[in-house]
C-alpha cells in the first residue's frame, strides 16, 4: 500500500452500516421503543433529528447528540469537499411529469431530496399532477420515473382511483399493480396530518417509496388556525411540518411534492393579485415553486416557475386529458394564439 492510500485509509475508517434504531451504539431496546413512539422508526429519519426534538423519550443532550451522530455515520452524513458534493449530487434522480414542456422548465422533471410545490386555485391541475406523479414514479428511469411506490396524503378528499387507473393504462402498466403501490392515508386534521408524517418513515423504507405527496399541504391549517393571533402557531407548526418532509426526501433520495392554496392580495394594483398561503414559511422550504392557471378555455393549463435555487423562470403550456397530463399539439397552440 502507498502512502497516499495509507493516509487515506487512516483519514476514512469504514462506515458501520446500522440496519435498525436499536443497533446504533447507546440505543437499547427500551430507547429504541420511546423513539418509535417519538416516530423514528429508521435509522434514515433518526439522522435527520434535532437533539432537542429527542428531547420528549427522556435522554439528555449530550446523548441525544451521540445517537443522532451514530445514525448521521451510519448513513454517510459528514463534511464533503465539493468535488465530492458534486458526485453526490449524480444520486439527486429525476421525475417526469407527463409533459416534455412541463419538463423542460423543470431542466428535466421533478428533483428528488427536495420540496416541489404547486399553487393555484381550484381547478387549475394541481391534484391532476399529483396523480399523474403516482402513475409516473412507477415508471423505469428510461421512461421517467424512478422504478418506485408513492406515499399520498390527502386533506381534502381529492384522491381518485378511476383517474390512475385511467392514466396507468394510457402508460401501458397494469392498473393494479398501479394502485398497490400507492399507500394512501386521508388526514382529518392538521394534528392528523403531521402525525401521519410523522411516523411515515417505515412505511416509506418497507414500500419503496420515491414520492411523497401530501395534497394539500395547508387546507387543514388554514381553517383550524383563523385570526393574527394564531399566526405564530400556525407558522410553527407548518415549518415543522414542511422540515419533517424534506428530511423524509433527503433520506430516502424522494420526491416530495405539496400543493397549496391561494389568496388574493386586494391590494396589489401591478403584477399577479394571487399568492400562495403559508407566507415564508413554505416559500422557503419549498425548493421549486410552480404556478398553476387556467388558460382561457378547455383543458389547457399554464404553468410558470416561480422559483428555484438555479432554474431561471419560465412558463410552459400543458393539458389535462382524460389520459392525464399532455402536451398541447402544434395545432392547438396556434388556436390558443388566435383565441388570444
Amino acid at each position: 500500500m502507498s502512502e497516499e492510500e495509507n493516509i487515506e485509509s487512516r483519514e476514512a475508517p469504514p462506515k458501520k452500516k446500522y440496519e435498525f434504531i436499536e443497533d446504533l451504539p447507546g440505543v437499547g431496546p427500551a430507547t429504541a421503543q420511546k423513539l418509535r413512539d417519538l416516530g423514528y422508526h429508521t435509522v434514515e429519519s433518526l439522522a435527520m433529528a434535532t437533539a432537542r426534538e429527542l428531547e420528549p423519550i427522556g435522554v439528555g443532550e449530550k446523548k441525544a447528540f451521540a445517537m443522532i451522530e451514530a445514525a448521521r455515520s451510519a448513513i454517510g452524513f459528514s463534511f464533503v469537499r465539493a468535488d465530492e458534493l458534486l458526485k453526490m449530487r449524480q444520486n439527486v434522480l429525476r421525475l417526469t411529469t407527463g409533459s416534455k414542456a412541463l419538463d423542460r422548465i423543470l431542466d428535466g422533471g421533478l428533483e428528488t431530496q427536495t420540496i416541489t410545490e404547486f399553487y393555484g386555485e381550484y381547478g387549475s391541475g394541481k391534484s391532476q399532477i399529483c396523480h399523474q406523479l403516482c402513475v409516473n414514479v412507477q415508471l423505469p428511469p428510461e421512461r421517467g420515473g424512478l422504478n418506485g411506490g408513492a406515499l399520498y396524503v390527502d386533506t381534502e378528499n381529492t384522491f381518485r382511483l378511476e383517474r390512475i387507473v385511467q392514466m396507468a393504462k394510457h402508460l401501458g402498466l397494469d392498473p393494479e399493480q398501479v394502485v398497490k403501490n400507492i399507500i394512501y392515508a386521508e388526514a382529518y386534521t392538521s394534528d392528523h396530518q403531521m402525525f401521519l408524517l410523522e411516523n411515515a418513515d417505515e412505511v416509506i423504507k418497507a414500500n419503496n417509496i420515491k414520492l411523497i405527496i401530501i395534497d394539500s399541504l395547508t387546507a387543514h391549517f388554514r381553517s383550524e388556525y383563523i385570526g393574527r393571533e394564531m399566526l405564530a402557531s400556525r407558522q410553527q407548526k407548518l415549518n415543522k411540518h414542511m422540515h419533517k418532509l424534506l428530511g423524509l426526501a433527503r433520506a430516502f433520495n424522494a420526491v416530495a411534492v405539496v400543493t397549496n392554496q391561494v389568496m388574493a392580495k386586494p391590494d396589489v394594483f401591478f403584477g399577479d393579485a394571487i399568492s400562495p398561503i403559508g407566507g415564508h414559511i413554505v416559500g422557503h422550504t419549498s425548493h421549486t415553486r410552480l404556478y398553476l392557471r387556467r388558460a382561457s378555455r378547455g383543458p389547457v393549463r399554464i404553468a410558470r416557475l416561480v422559483s428555484s435555487p438555479y432554474l431561471p423562470e419560465g412558463e410552459e403550456i400543458f393539458k389535462v386529458t382524460e389520459n392525464g397530463i399532455e402536451d398541447v399539439s402544434e395545432e392547438e397552440k396556434t388556436n390558443k394564439h388566435r383565441d388570444h
